[in-house]
């Protein structure tokens, strides 16, 4: 009994899809499109440049090994305070005057971010900007000023750029695919809603089908519908 009631259910589920199936088609196909337009027309493409460093210490003696391996397990620990003197107000200052960009330390900061490279001594200075060219110029930038900020900031002697950045060929955001495809499957989940809702509402009789389901009555006959034309 209990496998013919969900048989019935999923019958039924599928007959309400069926109903309004045009609205399963077209909201999920408006809401891609419109993602579309928004992701090539709309957004402003962000480009991402990073420069390669090296910082640490200059090991010698008989524990330079021992010292070096010291140092690498507390590089990543290190990480959040480089990237405080990366985006510090004196680095941001120095950076926005060499560049000659028109922008606060405040705005400056939220463009770079620091982080490390797995089980090295390496970070990766990172900055985002709608120009790929300003994004390589600025993450270059950035490097040469924390490098002497860090000098003067921690004990460290080893401070040098292992890569320089260079423009970006292609955007880092927006995900135009990935945007497409979460506003396809938004306006699915929206569809799907919707139609179940218009259902709930729909008290309405349009067929014998729904006087058998509703009523529970037979149906002895009908009318057809004549066209006067």
């Amino acid at each position: 009994m209990e496998e013919e009631l969900e048989v019935i259910d999923l019958r039924e589920i599928f007959r309400i899809l069926k109903k309004r199936k045009w609205l399963l088609i077209s909201i999920p196909l408006a809401a891609a499109f419109i993602s579309a337009v928004i992701s090539f027309f709309v957004l402003t493409p962000i480009y991402r440049a990073s420069t390669t460093m090296m910082v640490g210490k200059t090991y010698s003696g008989d524990n330079a090994v021992l010292l070096q391996y010291q140092d690498l397990l507390a590089a990543n620990q290190l990480v959040k305070t480089y990237s405080e003197i990366a985006k510090s107000r004196t680095v941001a200052e120095k950076v926005i005057s060499k560049a000659g960009l028109e922008i606060t330390p405040e705005q400056f900061s939220e463009k770079v971010e620091v982080s490390p490279v797995k089980d090295t001594q390496l970070i990766e200075v990172s900055v985002e900007d709608s120009d790929p060219a300003l994004a390589a110029k600025l993450a270059n930038l950035t490097s040469n000023v924390f490098m002497v900020k860090v000098v003067e900031v921690m004990n460290v002697d080893n401070v040098k750029v292992v890569d320089a950045a260079v423009p970006p060929a292609e955007p880092i955001k927006p995900n135009k695919k990935l945007n497409i495809a979460i506003a396809g499957v938004l306006g699915l989940m929206a569809a799907v809603g919707l139609v179940f809702l218009l259902e709930f509402m729909d008290k309405t009789i349009k067929s014998s089908e729904d006087i058998n389901r509703h009523l529970e009555l037979p149906v002895l006959g009908s009318i057809p519908k004549i066209n006067n034309g």
